[in-house]
């Protein structure tokens, strides 16, 4: 039976050395030591063996397997080695090629130019002030001296919740509330989105973006306000740029003027853009009105300040020359990475 014994061990041994994978390997240990394999029969058929024998021939498997599991468990090593070595080649990265080139996206006009706009304002010394979207339309018209039957109340013009909240349609409920909290001197901006009613063409959008500007302080004139307007317009749209101001009627304001700038296209000459007009309407602006400043509980007496506000695209169609709102909403690569 030592015979049987030391064959078994020589082929298990050869068995092992041409393993090549884990799976082979595997199997020679199933075939040697497995329940029903070769050495384990050895140890069932014990039985035929006189009683004296059965100690020695015993002894001599369990050194057989001990020596065949040492021989599996270094050829396993061995296998896994090897399998990681070949998986790290694959793997294998060269540093010195040059990586994938990746796009990389760009701001949005519209965000370039109201962040330029409060760098503008911010260097002028005006603070940046919010607020909410969803308004109570004692903000947005009550206290902005809007009367009960004007136009902009009205729900082909204004987006309405209910009776009483409406989507802004101007970020002026902004000022109020400044105005409401806080004792002149007053200078802030307003930022933010607002909601109109307005059909989709290549100068309106019903969700558009409105900065407006207030300044409360004793001595204001109008004459300040066309001053931070001059500034404002060479400063954003380039040092050529000139203004006129028009007379107009805001419920607001008292006296009121809308804004024209010479025309981004034709500078002037006459163009489809400005309506061979050569000036295109920028923004609204006027004195804040006494009753405004009374609402608020500011003495008007005492008190006055001037009030404007734009649309920042219709900023951004100026400064780059773009004749058509639309293409900003559009998402389209090829006109943002112009950009």
């Amino acid at each position: 039976m030592k015979d049987q014994i030391l064959k078994i061990k020589e082929n298990a041994k050869n068995e092992i050395e041409k393993a090549e994978s884990l799976q082979n390997l595997n199997d020679v240990r199933v075939k040697f030591l497995g329940k029903k394999g070769e050495l384990t029969a050895v140890l069932r058929g014990m039985g035929i063996l006189p009683p004296e024998e059965r100690p020695v021939i015993g002894t001599f498997v369990n050194e057989a397997r001990d020596e065949i599991e040492a021989k599996i468990e270094l050829k396993e090593k061995e296998l896994k080695e090897k399998a990681m070595n070949e998986r790290l080649n694959k793997e294998k990265i060269d540093i010195t090629m040059p990586s994938k080139k990746t796009d990389i996206g760009s701001v949005h006009p519209i965000t370039g130019v109201i962040d330029n706009i409060k760098d503008i304002f911010l260097g002028l010394g005006y603070e940046i002030a919010s607020g909410p979207d969803i308004e109570k339309t004692y903000y947005v018209f009550d206290q902005l001296n809007t009367p009960i039957d004007h136009p902009a109340r009205d729900l082909q013009d204004t987006f309405y919740i209910n009776d009483n909240v409406v989507l802004r349609s101007q970020t002026s409920s902004v000022q109020i509330r400044v105005m409401e909290k806080q004792k002149p001197p007053i200078k802030i901006i307003c930022p933010g989105a607002v909601y109109r009613s307005d059909s989709v063409d290549p100068t309106h959008s019903p969700v558009f973006h409105q900065i407006e500007g207030l300044v409360v302080d004793k001595g204001i004139t109008m004459s300040d306000l066309r001053g931070t307007l001059e500034t404002f317009a060479k400063r954003c749209l380039g040092e050529h740029t000139e203004i006129r101001f028009r007379p107009h009627h805001f419920p607001y304001t008292e006296p009121s003027a809308e804004v024209d700038v010479s025309c981004f296209v034709c500078t002037g000459k006459g163009c489809r853009v400005c309506k061979n007009e050569g000036w295109i309407e920028l923004l609204g602006c006027g004195m804040v009105h006494p009753t405004v400043l009374q609402n608020c509980g500011i003495d008007p007496n005492i008190y006055s300040g001037f009030a404007f506000g734009f649309g920042a695209e219709r900023i951004a169609m100026a400064k780059y020359g773009i004749d058509d709102m639309r293409l900003l909403y559009e998402n389209d690569v090829r006109f943002l990475k112009q950009f």
